[in-house]
């Protein structure tokens, strides 16, 4: 049986991120061709705790952990790639704030407010537990996908999605036992069965579930339900939802009946919006990350067959 080893990582701004046992490490090209590196030790909650590498607990502690990572690497790779003059790092600080509580806002909206309202304002479903989830995540799941649409058009997101295929490519590339090369890393597909673009469908079909039986309780202990009343007792259940989206894709990746093809295909067709092919430089930076994540320990760990835990 192939051991199994957490390595995944993210596209960010010119560059990739990959995390690995212990450290991740950020690449980056800058505008005259220099690959720049960030690497960080890292140790996660759950392999400190046994409350956190718990099942269904473990995927929130790592969405938790991700969305740190991100965020961290996300801000640095733009401060190589597009470095701030000295006068305008704070205002950069301001900036980036805003950007950031404008895009929590956006996604509440987007995928929480504006789903249940016209499902709610248009469908006098509202007191039909079940039909107002399947309605209602429906149109979640359709938002989600114009909204990648979207935003894929954008000249700087398709560069982004680029090397969201190159880390694939040299993910997979890793995972085979091959040598880890340019080459060999360009015949992998783009589309990976653990990409965070799976994770977040997997999520919504599992907000679906969890929502109808929050409605369920709530409508038994209240004997009425409301738009409101739906909002604030299902955005506290998000961190559960992710927990339990979490377990489903690290079961999905690996099996291959016909009930879990079914539910990874879709995060797969999703990845040909969110990944692109990449140029060879960009799978060079790629390269450059896992390398640099590994560290001293890189020849050890190359050329064997994994099966990767991380979703990335």
């Amino acid at each position: 049986m192939k051991p199994s080893i957490l390595v995944g990582g993210q596209a960010v701004i010119e560059g990739v991120m990959m995390r690995v046992p212990g450290a991740y490490s950020t690449a980056v090209r800058d505008s005259k061709g220099k690959i720049h590196l960030n690497r960080e030790l890292f140790t996660s909650l759950t392999e400190n705790s046994n409350f956190w590498k718990r099942p269904v607990f473990r995927g929130i502690a790592s969405l938790f952990e991700a969305m740190k990572i991100g965020m961290s690497t996300l801000q640095w790779s733009a401060d190589i790639a597009m470095p701030p003059k000295e006068n305008e790092k704070e205002s950069n600080r301001i900036s980036d704030f805003i950007t950031t509580l404008f895009s929590i806002c956006l996604a509440i909206f987007l995928f929480m407010i504006a789903p249940m309202w016209i499902t709610t304002a248009f469908l006098n479903v509202e007191e039909e537990v079940v039909w107002f989830n399947l309605i209602s995540g429906g149109f979640r799941i359709i938002f989600f996908v114009i909204y990648l649409f979207l935003i894929s058009l954008l000249d700087d997101i398709k560069r982004l999605f680029q090397y969201h295929g190159a880390e694939h490519r040299v993910i997979y590339n890793f995972e085979s036992g091959m040598d880890v090369t340019i080459d060999n890393a360009q015949s992998f597909p783009t589309q990976h069965p653990r990409c965070g673009t799976s994770f977040l469908f997997i999520v919504l079909i599992s907000a679906i579930f969890v929502f109808a039986v929050v409605d369920t309780i709530t409508m038994s202990v209240l004997g009425t339900i409301s738009l409101s009343i739906r909002l604030l007792s299902h955005l506290p259940m998000i961190p559960l939802v992710s927990g339990i989206g979490y377990e489903v894709i690290k079961l999905i990746a690996i099996k291959d009946s016909l009930v879990f093809r079914l539910l990874r295909n879709p995060g797969l067709w999703l990845q040909n919006i969110t990944t692109r092919p990449p140029d060879n430089e960009m799978i060079e930076v790629s390269i450059t990350a896992l390398k640099d994540a590994f560290g001293d320990k890189y020849e050890e760990m190359v050329g064997k067959e994994y099966i990767a835990e991380a979703i990335g």
